[in-house]
């Protein structure tokens, strides 16, 4: 580890695995839920589940995207954090108001809007939080003695996300408007500027582990950014389809959702060649295996199925039933959750001193993760396939409907103990390389030379 200061990575990281897993506790009552087995609707409603399920999904990621900055812009500034106090008072903020939201969904203290539910009054502690974080960042990157192209695009996707959060804060009586600006939101975060997130950190990773020449891997950023922007903004139209809004943007939401894919095929592309081009024999394999599989699986989800069920034609039948479930999973999973994992996978080993990143259970959760998550796609998909030809096509009722499709998430829920197997074992191998101490860090040259712990 070149600096002492990016040891703060190591907390939000390890605030990232407690949420991930309280978001998987979650995500099994849903789906238990939608088996007919409801029995705890009494004390967490299917709503209040639901809600925090996507809730802790959004803070768990933009945690560890904080913890990815705290890593990457020192060692990118080459100069320690500019104020390291201030980075831990930012992140027990961030906790309080996480648990804070979390208790108010349970006791129906919230907007109702999907992603958006945190009450008000946390909107604005939000704010603080991220100005202190940009803030904190900025100055670091401000005061540093050099700038790269990888610093400033993360610094630049992180900015952008903390701006397009105050559309949602904005209060609109009109529904169709109200759902008009939540988009802006939704949408320009994981398919605009988390994309930028998702290529400087993915342009970190593959300096680090392929040893491929900066200037070489930072080029391919700059068109993967031109392409994000291109389809990413004008793509926001499909959600626009069937609200209220001008017909126009189901011509501007077709096309531009249908660019959308070149961006994270682009992202893959970008990935394997520099991969095909490494002259370094890293011995973190597992963190390259989470790289490039970020690469690929962001294509698949988010990319591929989203690009099958945004087209107009289709969209008409598709909206609002599993088949975004199925979209939504995957598009997550691959963009965005494992590029956390990845910059965790290679970070911890160096800011603990423990090599154990090639070990048994670093592979199985890596196999086991990403095996369940395909499983649990295809289980969506099946559901969602049969509840549009029921519902949208048939026009049975939603309630009998909901009842003849119980039988799919018998393998959803087969698929998502798989997967939690995996996720078990990936924080089992994290906490098993203790804390960061002062004087245990690798070197770089620790980092490359050393041979890999089997134990």
């Amino acid at each position: 580890m070149k600096y002492k200061s990016q040891i703060v990575a190591y907390w939000f990281f390890a605030t990232c695995m407690l949420l991930l897993s309280l978001q998987v506790i979650y995500g099994f009552i849903m789906g238990f839920a939608h088996m007919g087995f409801d029995n705890l609707h009494s004390i967490i409603p299917f709503n209040a589940a639901r809600a925090t399920h996507t809730n802790l999904l959004v803070v768990w990621l933009l945690t560890g995207f904080m913890g990815a900055a705290y890593y990457i812009i020192p060692e990118e500034s080459d100069r320690e954090l500019y104020d390291v106090r201030l980075a831990y008072i930012q992140l027990i903020s961030l906790i309080v108001v996480g648990v804070t939201a979390i208790i108010g969904f349970h006791l129906n203290w919230w907007e109702g809007r999907k992603f958006l539910e945190i009450p008000r009054p946390l909107d604005y502690l939000v704010v603080v939080n991220v100005l202190v974080f940009i803030y904190n960042i900025g100055m670091t990157i401000w005061k540093g003695n050099k700038f790269s192209t990888t610093q400033l695009v993360l610094y630049v996707g992180l900015l952008s996300a903390a701006l397009l959060y105050l559309p949602g804060m904005i209060s609109f009586e009109n529904q169709t408007l109200d759902s008009y600006y939540r988009w802006w939101v939704v949408h320009l975060w994981v398919e605009g500027v988390w994309e930028l997130i998702m290529g400087s950190i993915l342009a970190f990773l593959l300096i680090k582990l392929t040893g491929v020449d900066r200037e070489v891997i930072e080029k391919w950023l700059y068109i993967i950014v031109g392409i994000t922007f291109l389809s990413g903004i004008l793509g926001t139209g499909h959600h626009y389809y069937y609200i209220g809004t001008p017909k126009y943007w189901l011509a501007v939401g077709g096309f531009f959702s249908a660019l959308e894919p070149i961006a994270f095929l682009g992202m893959a592309l970008y990935a394997i060649t520099m991969y095909r081009r490494s002259g370094r024999n890293h011995p973190n394999k597992v963190a390259l295996y989470w790289t490039m599989g970020c690469a690929v699986m962001s294509f698949v989800g988010a990319g591929f199925l989203g690009f099958a069920h945004t087209l107009p034609q289709v969209n008409m039948y598709t909206h609002g039933t599993l088949i975004t479930a199925m979209h939504g999973h995957m598009a997550f999973w691959g963009a965005y959750a494992m590029l956390v994992l990845a910059i965790i996978s290679y970070a911890t080993p160096i800011m603990t001193g423990r090599k154990l990143w090639n070990n048994m259970a670093s592979m199985l959760a890596f196999w086991l993760s990403n095996i369940g998550m395909v499983g649990m796609t295809g289980a969506f998909a099946v559901a969602g396939i049969t509840q549009v030809y029921l519902e949208r096509k048939m026009g049975m009722d939603f309630l009998t409907v909901q009842k003849e499709i119980e039988v799919h998430f018998f393998g959803l829920i087969l698929a998502g103990c798989l997967f939690t197997t995996g996720i078990v074992l990936y924080i089992y191998n994290f906490i098993k390389h203790g804390v960061p101490a002062p004087g245990n860090s690798l070197t770089e040259a620790d980092e490359v030379e050393s041979v890999p712990s089997l134990i």
